[in-house]
């Protein structure tokens, strides 16, 4: 299931809220403390996505959630997210679920509303006869009340973990306590009848009619009349506790009894602690209740929950469980246990590549920044030798192909034998001049760059595959084969003859480039043919003041509309240059024109209507020649029943990941162009990408995550077919 762990930072940025308003909440997560869930829900199996819950929330859901309308699955939130700043914070997140229809785990904004606000909730316990100390609310230091009995607790009445609390025993500590904690919470303040004795905490997991109790926990106080205040519960271990408390059965169930009650009573789902005092006559009485018990492994309620034999992984799976249940009426089925390396592969390589997605980004980041365009040769061997130390420590041998022209190639593989069971193909050189370098940059959801999306993308997912796999202890048992190319730019011109002598040596070829941005991977490429043609006129006198210029603008025209509204092919054209020898008007000129079309036929046919295009004699121009030379070709890809088996395999595995693919025909040609057509090839695993070959070229954040996973799953499956 795709879960989404909802969080906030502990501090408001400016950029994640459109003005800082109200009250600013206190409570947080660290970021172990998310990580720990996160991990425990990969550990479940669940393919999990941390999301700051913030303005940008909607559309992180948007592009994560699945789209149960659409006949997805569904998926679900984890909400560990306390709210930002305002009232009522532990409603914000719950109520925009609601809004955009997305299941989450956890009280909804009406418990939450109610159980936060102290007042409100004894006001409930009152009215359900539950008991609960007497209390008093102060607007102004000034306040009197006749029935005020001393000693009194004083705390804002919608703040937790035991912020402003403070036992007083008159009237001039107990104005002076409110008139702090109104100047430092900006709201009412709750003064309660304070009860001396023995505190309590009881975790509650699941909804009614199958609620849980957990095991009581006792707060070992040093005497009757003390509290626990924040600090201690910020200590390191907290203050101690025994569990389960020393309690006789019949207190011990009149308590469960009480908690149930209330639990029902302030509309709580899913989990919840209950905190109570009880007096030296064992008189019980619930002080409050916390509809987001910490999760914290210092915490009374993972504390209760350990007692009861739940490990940290086995409660967090618990919890999405009973809520997935109060949902859809049935249970999910989880992968737990204690050691990752028996977790499936899927959920250890995702775990591990979240854990390290920023290194990932860093790696690309330099990727990006470094210009490696096809003739820039001593930048794109500086990149191969990045990425050869990468693989090396990887346990990859290396075998350099050394060229003039273009860079090196690289081909390396992990093992001695001479058939690779797949063999990963990607390019190091960009097509951008040597002075149109884009640098990496980010912005929301995507990441920009020259070549980003083209191959650089592609090689940091294929690391990070690498690296996921042999953090599983499974690369060692893939036989795998990467070949680099530097010519891409060039149509694969010198390294056609390379890419088809390695893919006959192995069972399975995959391609780098990035995936579409409808989540395609790619399994027909257009063919491509660059065109060089070249006019000349050599009788200067008949020209006329202009020279061939109408003459190139009549047949642009006529290229014009051969290619319009087609989509099996492409014409475009990437240059016109014109000249006149000794300063007359232009007598020869040359167009550079790319043709991409679907078919090997087509192809053959759109060249044919080129040639006759361009060799039609126009008015004016009898003496005017023609050349027309083919710089350089690539034929196209059709999708042949290996791949088609090839790809029915990755999608078998994109859903258990929980990955949307679908197939997709490539208009830009690619090195599996010259795979030999009964070996199953396919490309497009890089990151979802777009715009290749602009300056708008960019990739999507959270796709690198999602196609390094991916990739290391297929990876190892072409190892076991």
């Amino acid at each position: 299931m795709k879960v989404a762990l909802i969080y906030n930072e502990t501090k408001i940025d400016p950029n994640d809220v459109i003005n800082v308003f109200g009250m600013t909440t206190k409570e947080h997560y660290s970021s172990k403390a998310v990580e720990r869930v996160a991990r425990a829900l990969e550990k479940g199996g669940h393919t999990v996505k941390v999301v700051e819950g913030d303005i940008h929330l909607a559309d992180e859901l948007r592009e994560f959630m699945p789209k149960v309308v659409a006949g997805e699955n569904p998926g679900m939130v984890f909400n560990m997210a306390y709210g930002i700043q305002g009232q009522n914070r532990y409603t914000h997140v719950p109520a925009m679920m609601e809004m955009l229809g997305i299941p989450y785990m956890g009280s909804g904004p009406a418990g939450h509303a109610v159980v936060q606000d102290k007042v409100m909730t004894k006001i409930v316990l009152q009215k359900n006869n539950i008991p609960t100390p007497g209390f008093w609310v102060f607007r102004t230091p000034e306040d009197t009340y006749d029935d005020l009995i001393f000693p009194v607790i004083v705390k804002p009445k919608l703040e937790s973990t035991s912020m402003g609390m403070e036992v007083v025993d008159n009237w001039d500590d107990l104005r002076a306590a409110v008139k702090v904690q109104l100047e430092k919470f900006q709201q009412d303040i709750l003064v309660e009848q304070f009860i001396s004795g023995r505190e309590f905490a009881v975790g509650l997991l699941g909804n009614s009619p199958n609620i849980d109790v957990l095991p009581i926990v006792e707060i070992n106080l040093d005497h009757p009349d003390q509290i626990q205040t924040i600090s201690d519960k910020k200590k390191k271990g907290g203050v101690d506790k025994t569990c389960p408390a020393k309690l006789s059965k019949a207190k011990t169930e009149e308590m469960k009894q009480m908690c149930v009650k209330a639990f029902a009573s302030l509309g709580l789902n899913d989990y919840a602690r209950v905190d109570f005092r009880m007096d030296k006559d064992e008189n019980l009485y619930i002080l409050e209740l916390n509809s987001m018990a910490s999760l914290g492994t210092g915490g009374s309620y993972f504390h209760a929950a350990k007692v009861a034999g739940y490990t940290y992984e086995s409660l967090i799976n618990k919890i999405l469980d009973v809520s997935v249940i109060r949902y859809f009426g049935s249970s999910i089925q989880h992968h737990e246990s204690e050691a990752d390396l028996t977790q499936p592969l899927r959920v250890v390589a995702r775990t591990y590549l979240r854990g390290h997605s920023h290194s990932l980004k860093e790696t690309m980041k330099n990727f990006v920044n470094l210009n490696t365009h096809v003739y820039n040769i001593e930048n794109v061997n500086q990149l191969g030798t990045m990425i050869s130390k990468r693989l090396k420590h990887l346990g990859f041998s290396e075998h350099i192909h050394r060229q003039h022209d273009v860079g090196n190639f690289y081909y390396f593989k992990n093992h001695t034998e001479s058939e690779n069971d797949v063999l990963l193909v990607s390019h190091l050189d960009t097509h951008y001049g040597p002075d149109d370098l884009i640098s990496y940059h980010e912005d929301d959801d995507k990441i920009f760059g020259s070549g980003i999306a083209e191959s650089k993308g592609g090689l940091t997912v294929m690391l990070g595959a690498l690296h996921a796999l042999r953090f599983a202890k499974k690369l060692k048992k893939v036989k795998c084969g990467i070949l680099l190319t530097t010519d891409d730019s060039l149509g694969g011109r010198f390294s056609k003859k390379f890419v088809k002598e390695y893919s006959k040596k192995s069972r399975y070829i995959i391609g780098l480039k990035s995936g579409s941005i409808d989540n395609g991977i790619i399994t027909t490429c257009y063919g491509r043919n660059d065109y060089q043609i070249r006019f000349t006129a050599n009788d200067q006198s008949s020209s006329d003041i202009h020279g061939i210029i109408p003459i190139l603008a009549k047949k642009l025209t006529a290229l014009e509309k051969l290619s319009k509204d087609e989509k099996d092919y492409r014409l475009r054209t990437t240059s016109v240059i014109s000249k006149g020898s000794h300063g007359n008007t232009p007598n020869f000129a040359t167009m550079t024109l790319i043709c991409s079309y679907k078919t090997k036929k087509l192809g053959e046919l759109v060249e044919s209507k080129i040639q006759s295009i361009m060799k039609k004699k126009e008015t004016g121009s009898k003496k005017l020649d023609v050349s027309i030379n083919t710089i350089q070709t690539r034929p196209a890809v059709l999708e042949e029943p290996s791949d088609t088996k090839f790809y029915e395999m990755v999608e078998d595995l994109a859903k258990k990941h929980e990955i949307k693919i679908k197939k997709h025909s490539q208009l830009i040609s690619s090195d599996i162009c010259n795979v030999p057509i009964n070996l199953p090839a396919l490309d497009g695993f890089g990151p979802l990408g777009h715009n290749y070959r602009s300056t708008k070229e960019y990739i999507i954040h959270d796709s690198i995550v999602d196609r390094s996973a991916l990739l290391s799953s297929v990876i190892y499956r072409c190892a076991e077919k």
